[in-house]
């Protein structure tokens, strides 16, 4: 590794991680030199193990020790070139104010994202990100998604990005670990009319989670996917589909879907965050013959 010591966070070379937003850093001359930000040790270690390539590293010097073997691996993996900016703890905490980046931010590359068909090829539950823009939310969805055997992920064309950095980081990393790609691509006509054909050509029954007059419950839902395969409605491949904060699902997405379910409420609460509503329905739609 190149071993360089920061005087001011204004250095230019630390462009990528104090002055460029992060639509600019993933917009820049994408896909081959689009950019991310991974922050913390937990998300950067993850993200290496997944082989996405780094570009950059911003570390407080206290964390150097601590990160030697994944400085080791950077080294044998893709050559001792990617610099190591070293800055203090005071320098560091100019970017946001407080010391929110837990010792280390990296920069690293994009990927270019594979198919809707690579992705579900041996799926048998997938869920769908519709419009969700909350980096919170997006994070969180992909680590229930992660820690209940969801298969993959998919985003439509106007939900955030899931390697934004509080996104990745509230994932804990796994949105390294998580198939998932952008179905329709930036194309914000394709969902959910051409999306959801997609689904269903492809062999998944659709599933909008959304409040309707002809909902199902969560438990005739998981009686469907339980149930032999012989059986009327079973359902062997399943799109569960989650709506944006505050709106939800788009009423198009709740026409054309095959079913819309609903999770029982009690003391008046109507719905619940999108981040524990797909939790619920990750964990009790998981398939324990796996």
């Amino acid at each position: 590794m190149q071993y360089i010591h920061i005087a001011s966070i204004d250095d230019e070379r630390l462009k990528s991680f104090t002055h460029l937003t992060e639509p600019q850093l993933r917009n820049r001359l994408e896909p081959s030199m689009g950019m991310f930000i991974a922050e913390s040790p937990k998300v950067i270690d993850r993200a290496l193990a997944a082989e996405v390539e780094p570009v950059s590293f911003l570390v407080e010097e206290s964390w150097l020790e601590g990160m030697a073997e994944e400085f080791d691996f950077v080294d044998r993996r893709w050559g001792a070139d990617v610099p190591v900016y070293i800055a203090t703890a005071e320098e560091l905490r100019k970017i946001t104010g407080y010391r929110l980046h837990r010792g280390a931010l990296a920069t690293m590359r994009r990927w270019t994202l594979p198919s809707v068909e690579e992705v579900c090829r041996n799926a048998r539950r997938v869920a769908v990100m519709e419009d969700i823009v909350d980096p919170t939310n997006i994070g969180a969805l992909m680590r229930s998604a992660a820690a209940l055997d969801v298969d993959a992920v998919l985003v439509t064309p106007s939900c955030g990005d899931p390697l934004y950095r509080r996104a990745a980081r509230v994932s804990m990393g796994t949105v390294f670990q998580v198939p998932w790609t952008r179905i329709g691509g930036d194309d914000r006509h394709y969902w959910p009319w051409k999306g959801i054909p997609q689904l269903k050509e492809a062999g998944f029954v659709t599933a909008a989670l959304a409040l309707s007059d002809d909902s199902i419950g969560l438990d005739d839902l998981v009686e469907r996917l339980n149930n032999t395969p012989d059986t009327p409605g079973h359902i062997d491949r399943l799109a569960m589909i989650f709506g944006t904060e505050g709106d939800g699902l788009s009423k198009h997405t709740i026409a054309h879907a095959d079913l819309t379910v609903k999770i029982p409420m009690s003391n008046g609460v109507d719905s619940l965050n999108v981040a524990a509503s797909s939790a619920v329905t990750f964990w009790a739609t998981r398939c324990l013959d796996r």
